[in-house]
């Protein structure tokens, strides 16, 4: 695959401005993450060559000097929030996040619970943590919270907190998801250092939207489609250029909040010396694309992906009406349609063709390879086949798993866990390919492909099982579905 950034001119840049910052303050700063660190795919998406790890490769150049805080909100524990992308609740996401910071070789030197009011979820979850190892502060709420700025910077407010103690310069403060409460934490340590005496900063790092781009730019605009559930909308940043004369493009919480986190800054540093929320951010990501047509491209396929997984959310009652009107507005915007993504005409057609579910992937080379329904395979295995087979130069006829492979696996399905679907998934088709390879040339050819599906495009006419949903993520195949489902039945697994 062709890139169009630069990820080692990203880690060098970054990691250096980042110590530039922590300088500037004294040699203390509370960095606020936004985004996802180990897992960021959808900046690997709209940005071709940035990895998913980016971001945390770049911290690992200054592990030395971090310490990081985890930063959960009691609410959102007690709802059992999930984490969309991952399937999994806050407070596994929380322990998720400990373990992968840890295997980085990096400290996490304690979790803060926001909002805490001893709710009964939260009590269970800090025990847990304490049980672990794990150094947990609360954070309670402030009435007003946080345009009531005297009783916020006081000692009712902010000095009610417990006082998260730290050590090295540089402190990392993320969140399994947004809401979090993180820089409130940032505000109220800085509000307790300073009563210690102890001189400490604070900046932000979010990789979107890029401040540098264009605030049209198909990146920024990718970025609204993203957030369409928490209202976002990407601004030019009236503070920015009324200080600078320079256009920089930021979001609506952060232009919002700025008066007022003036205000507080001011009244815990005694002097402001950020003038815009944008001069809060520490981004060099804008600095580090290197072919702006290709990652144009990528990033309007992604609000094309982004309008099809909220239209299969809404068919399954998860989305409202007014996020997929905002993505229609998004794709407006881009001039973009269905044709812009040839891999939906294309499985449509097949879908057509057969009177069955059928599916489609765009290979690296721009290839479309489709894959229908049959008696023995369901259409996403059949496509799997089939672009496995096209990679690995073997004639589509060609049969890659046995009878006598298929069939036990048919019989377990039907006989023995109750299943009605004779058709093998996406991992029974994987798995019986595996086997098959064992004594197998060619299955063992089709198989080393695997890698090579990473970053294609891929469309089916029916919504997925959940199953094929996660075999599909875990290839890293960027994955669409039409917004219905094979049969009529209300209860879909």
């Amino acid at each position: 695959m062709r890139t169009g950034f630069d990820h080692e001119l990203y880690t060098r840049t970054q990691s250096e401005k980042i110590m530039e910052r922590v300088e500037q303050f004294g040699g203390k700063l509370y960095l606020e993450l936004g985004g996802k660190l180990f897992d960021d795919n959808h900046a690997a998406r709209v940005l071709p060559g940035f990895r998913p790890d980016s971001k945390i490769s770049m911290l690992s150049k200054l592990r030395d000097e971090i310490e990081i805080i985890v930063v959960i909100s009691a609410n959102d524990i007690e709802k059992n929030k999930v984490r969309g992308d991952l399937g999994i609740t806050y407070d596994q996401e929380v322990l998720r996040l400990i373990d992968a910071f840890e295997a980085a070789q990096m400290s996490v030197g304690s979790v803060v619970i926001t909002h805490w009011a001893a709710q009964r979820s939260a009590l269970l979850f800090r025990k847990k943590l304490r049980s672990l190892g794990v150094k947990v502060y609360m954070h309670y709420f402030i009435e007003g919270y946080p345009s009531n700025v005297d009783l916020v910077v006081s000692e009712k407010g902010y000095g009610r907190n417990d006082y998260v103690e730290t050590t090295r310069p540089l402190v990392l403060v993320t969140a399994p998801g947004p809401g979090s409460g993180k820089m409130a934490v940032c505000m109220s340590q800085l509000y307790q250092e300073h009563q210690r005496g102890i001189k400490a900063g604070y900046a932000k790092f979010e990789t979107f939207p890029i401040w540098n781009l264009p605030l049209k730019h198909p990146v920024n605009v990718a970025y609204e489609a993203a957030t369409v559930d928490l209202g976002d909308v990407n601004s030019l940043d009236p503070f920015h250029l009324e200080a600078y004369n320079v256009p920089a493009v930021n979001y609506n919480r952060d232009i919002e909040v700025f008066p007022i986190l003036r205000t507080i800054l001011g009244k815990i540093w005694g002097e402001m010396p950020y003038q815009s929320p944008t001069d809060m951010g520490v981004n060099m990501v804008g600095y580090c694309i290197t072919d702006d047509k290709m990652v144009e491209a990528a990033a309007k396929q992604e609000v094309i992906r982004r309008l099809y997984t909220s239209l299969c959310e809404q068919r399954r009652g998860h989305v409202t009406e007014e996020e997929v009107a905002k993505l229609h507005l998004l794709m407006q915007q881009l001039q973009l349609s269905d044709d812009d993504r040839p891999v939906i005409a294309a499985s449509r057609k097949r879908a057509a063709s057969t009177g069955a579910p059928a599916a489609a992937i765009e290979l690296g080379s721009g290839e479309i390879v489709t894959g229908k329904t049959t008696s023995l395979l369901g259409a996403s295995a059949a496509l799997l086949l089939n672009a496995l087979k096209r990679l690995a130069g073997i004639p589509k006829a060609e049969k890659l798993i046995p009878p006598e492979v298929i069939g036990p696996v048919q019989d377990l399905k039907l006989n023995y866990l109750g299943n009605r679907n004779p058709r093998l998934h996406t991992d029974e088709v994987l798995v019986a390919l595996s086997i098959t390879a064992a004594q197998s040339q060619p299955a063992a050819l089709a198989l080393s492909q695997l890698p090579q599906l990473k970053g294609c495009e891929v469309h089916t006419s029916v919504i997925l099982s959940p199953v094929d949903e996660n075999i599909f993520r875990r290839l890293g195949v960027n994955l669409t579905c039409d917004p219905k489902y094979q049969t009529r039945r209300l209860y879909h697994n």
